[in-house]
């Protein structure tokens, strides 16, 4: 009998997302009080969105974004840097058979919303727009 439960391909099951979650959380706490011994990220306030994690769950993914989006590169390296002291304290906090190790990547989510946003107000896109909305369907009869 096929498993119903199984998610399409590409998608992340109901487990990766529940982990990437408990990480996540986690993640951002122990950004929020400051334990890290890195000067770049004294007085950084350092939001965590979204933790992805591989279908193995040995690897999380953590988009991250500082406040404002200044220094974001030296952000990223100095939280690579610090990941191990960041994957000690999820060990204490987490009970996993697994740690995964924990890697950082900026979030360009709202860069790319802004960047198809000023695409879609160009006037030849908005033209093209708006003769497939008058049709019905687009020049090619679809």
């Amino acid at each position: 009998m096929a498993n119903s439960n199984r998610t399409p391909a590409g998608m992340p099951s109901q487990r990766q997302l529940r982990v990437g979650e408990l990480v996540r959380k986690e993640v951002s706490d122990i950004l929020a009080r400051g334990t890290l011994a890195d000067p770049v990220l004294d007085g950084t306030i350092v939001s965590v969105p979204e933790v992805r994690m591989t279908p193995d769950l040995r690897l999380a993914n953590c988009l991250v974004m500082p406040l404002g989006g200044k220094d974001a590169d030296k952000v990223v390296a100095a939280l690579n840097r610090s990941s191990r002291h960041i994957r000690r304290e999820l060990g204490r906090r987490l009970t996993m058979k697994f740690l995964p190790d924990v890697r950082f990547v900026i979030d360009t989510r709202f860069d790319d919303d802004d960047r198809i946003t000023s695409l879609l107000r160009r006037e030849d896109v908005r033209r093209d727009i708006e003769d497939e909305d008058e049709d019905g369907q687009d020049r090619d009869g679809h």
